[in-house]
């Protein structure tokens, strides 16, 4: 509601411009002197009070209390929904155009919650586009407006940023902030499901990076758990495709294929097409775990040639690293090292962890092709990065690599450095930087009373 003389002279202008007089708009309920009072903002009008003279000036109650129509807010949500529904089908871009001049709009209206909505579109169109400054950006503004709300509401904008540290290769901060989140949670009694599937979801990702497989399998269990009450079928196949993760891991690719598949035929149906790309990558990733490379292939040029038609640089760019590991492996490095330098051409801003990623394959070929020098070059420098990244298991094995190729030029002192190196970061796996894995909540699963432990 707004201020009283707000009110008064909103209430005033509409009489007049009906031309009736106080004593008309008052009868039968109110005075005249009432009228009067409250026109020239000295009283608060109630709220069975402005419903009253609404009904009397032909005017819906908020749009006396608030200045606005109330089709306004409902033609801004309804305007939000088909923008969130270009995103999905359409272009990022695209997207993002209907979402700042929605964002103007709710701003100019002063509709809190339609402006954090419209912040967190802006937010999914910049991770989509690559832009990682401008999506933690938005993601932190849309929390800003959302701190008074219960946290299951913040939610959205925590894993926002959340993703957008984990594209930009800052893993442990990621995971600081989904930790939290879980935590908080769990503290505050609020055990939303649909709340607790997105941030275990989104942890695994971070996890299985830092070479934490424990924790991810146990966030896949919680996850799967919650999953059948969950309404919501994009998240369901969020979930999914995370989960395949952890099964590949274990070494049960039919398990994680299925998963995949749960996930693909969801975004197919709902048309999401970026999601659906994702399971094509993923895929990709689990037939060439599997050896199966001429699959793998045919499933990463698909997923590339949909995110590449959307405009999706970063995600373009992850998916031609492993692309160009599979042609590496059936001999085509020529066309592999195109690829590569095409990304390193961009610097790393697409992230560390996948530049890193680069520079270890063109390290490969340096070694395959007899290059010995060229090859601890890309080592170093993919070292360097996924230093910066906190990828302890790329790290570990980079060493490795690294450890064997100075052995073989006859420099053990040095190789035996690097295999201390990568001992070192495999002696603590998934630790982060909140030490103990976030407790677990009390999951109501099939009428029972379930209590998960931590995770190791």
């Amino acid at each position: 509601m707004d201020e009283p003389v707000q009110i008064g002279g909103r209430v005033q202008r509409l009489r007049t411009e009906r031309g009736m007089t106080q004593r008309q708009l008052a009868e039968p309920a109110y005075t005249p002197a009432y009228i009067s009072t409250l026109e020239s903002g000295r009283v608060r009008p109630s709220e069975t009070a402005l419903r009253f003279l609404a009904d009397r000036l032909g005017v819906s109650y908020e749009e006396l209390a608030t200045g606005r129509p109330a089709r306004v807010a409902t033609e801004l949500r309804l305007a939000l929904t088909d923008a969130q529904r270009t995103l999905a089908t359409g272009a990022a871009d695209e997207a993002a155009v209907h979402y700042r001049s929605l964002l103007a709009d709710a701003e100019r209206l002063e509709l809190l919650p339609e402006r954090a909505e419209a912040l967190l579109g802006l937010g999914d169109c910049a991770l989509e586009c690559g832009e990682l400054t401008d999506a933690t950006a938005h993601f932190e503004a849309a929390e800003r407006l959302l701190a008074d709300e219960p946290l299951p509401r913040r939610v959205r904008p925590i894993r926002g940023r959340a993703v957008a540290h984990l594209l930009a290769g800052e893993l442990r901060y990621a995971c600081y902030l989904l930790e939290s989140a879980i935590d908080e949670l769990g503290a505050s009694g609020l055990a939303d499901p649909e709340a607790l599937v997105m941030l275990y979801a989104a942890v695994i990702g971070p996890y299985m990076d830092m070479g934490a497989h424990g924790r991810a399998a146990h966030a896949a269990e919680l996850a799967l758990a919650l999953a059948p009450q969950v309404s919501d079928p994009a998240l369901v196949a969020g979930m999914h495709r995370q989960v395949a993760r952890t099964f590949l891991a274990d070494g049960r690719v039919a398990d994680a294929d299925a998963s995949l598949a749960k996930a693909q035929s969801i975004y197919g149906q709902l048309r999401l097409r970026t999601d659906l790309a994702h399971c094509h990558w993923m895929r990709g990733y689990v037939h060439a775990q599997n050896d199966d490379l001429v699959s793998a292939e045919r499933e990463l040029r698909t997923a590339r040639d949909m995110l590449s038609a959307r405009r999706a640089a970063l995600y373009t760019a992850q998916v031609e690293v492993e692309l160009a590991d599979v042609l590496r492996r059936v001999g085509r490095h020529e066309e592999a090292a195109g690829l590569l330098a095409a990304l390193l051409e961009l610097g790393d801003r697409h992230g560390a962890v996948h530049a890193g990623g680069a520079h270890r394959l063109l390290g490969l070929m340096a070694e395959e092709r007899g290059d010995a020098e060229a090859a601890e070059e890309h080592y170093v420098q993919a070292l360097a990065l996924l230093e910066r990244s906190g990828a302890t298991g790329d790290l570990a094995d980079l060493c490795r690599l690294l450890g064997d190729l100075l052995r073989r030029t006859g420099r053990t002192e040095a190789a035996l450095d690097a295999y201390r190196t990568g001992l070192g970061h495999r002696a603590a796996p998934g630790t982060t930087t909140l030490g103990p894995a976030p407790v677990s909540p009390a999951l109501r699963v099939s009428g029972s009373r379930w209590a998960a432990g931590r995770a190791g």
